[in-house]
C-alpha cells in the first residue's frame, strides 16, 4: 500500500479532516525523515508506514485539545509533535526547539522542502531559551517527567497558556507537581493502529 493510501485508511479512523496539499506535506515529512534517518539516526522506527502510525497520526490527535496559535515544542527531536501539528494548523505558529544542531539542520531542510512558513527550527538547550514572546502552549512528547518539563520549561507560557505532555503510560506517582500548577485534565488518546497506551496531560498555572 503507497503512503498515501494508508495515510487516508488512518485518518478515516480519526474525525481529523486535511485538504490534499496538508496529506501531500505530511508523506513528503515521512520521506526526509527516512531519507535523513540513515545519516543522522533521527528516529528508531525506519519503516515509513510504522512512521505514518507511531510519528504522524501519534503526533496529530492532539490537534483538537490545543487552545491558541502560538507554540513551542521542546525537545522536538526530529520535529514531533510540531511538524506534523504544525501541518495540519496552519495558522498557528511552532517553535521547534532542540539542543542538538543536527536535528535543527534537519528540521531547517523540512521547511525548506515543504514551504512550511510556520514553524522556526531553534537550537538551544530549553532553561537557556530566551522569551521575547510568550507562548499559548508548551508541547512535549516522551519529552521528560512532568515536574522535569515544568521546572524547566516554566518561562515559556503566558499566564493563561498551558503545557500540554504528550504521555504513554500514566504513572500516578509523576502526577504531583509543584503548588503553582494543577492537572487541568488527562485525557486518554486513540492513536489508529497503535496498540498502546497514549496519553494527553494538560497543565496550567493556579
Amino acid at each position: 500500500m503507497d503512503l498515501l493510501s494508508k495515510l487516508n485508511q488512518l485518518l478515516v479512523k480519526t474525525d481529523i479532516n486535511l485538504t490534499e496539499k496538508q496529506k501531500q506535506q505530511l508523506i513528503d515529512y515521512v520521506g526526509l525523515l527516512a531519507k535523513w534517518n540513515k545519516a543522522y539516526n533521527l528516529t528508531s522506527v525506519r519503516d515509513p508506514q510504522q512512521m505514518l502510525i507511531r510519528h504522524i497520526m501519534d503526533s496529530i490527535v492532539v490537534n483538537g485539545q490545543l487552545i491558541g496559535q502560538r507554540f513551542i515544542d521542546v525537545g522536538t527531536g526530529p520535529g514531533l509533535p510540531g511538524v506534523p501539528l504544525a501541518i495540519v494548523r496552519p495558522d498557528s505558529h511552532f517553535v521547534l526547539l532542540d539542543s542538538l544542531g543536527k536535528r535543527v539542520r534537519f528540521l531547517k531542510q523540512v521547511q525548506h522542502e515543504l514551504g512550511l512558513t510556520n514553524i522556526e527550527p531553534v537550537q538551544s538547550r530549553v532553561e537557556e531559551f530566551p522569551v521575547e514572546k510568550s507562548f499559548d502552549g508548551v508541547i512535549s512528547r516522551a519529552f521528560a517527567s512532568l515536574n522535569d518539563m515544568l521546572s524547566w520549561c516554566h518561562h515559556l507560557p503566558s499566564a493563561e497558556g498551558r503545557f500540554y505532555a504528550l504521555k504513554g503510560v500514566i504513572r500516578d506517582d509523576e502526577m504531583a507537581l509543584p503548588d503553582e500548577f494543577m492537572i487541568e485534565s488527562i485525557t486518554e488518546l486513540e492513536v489508529p493502529e497503535l496498540d498502546e497506551q497514549r496519553h494527553l496531560v494538560k497543565i496550567s498555572m493556579k
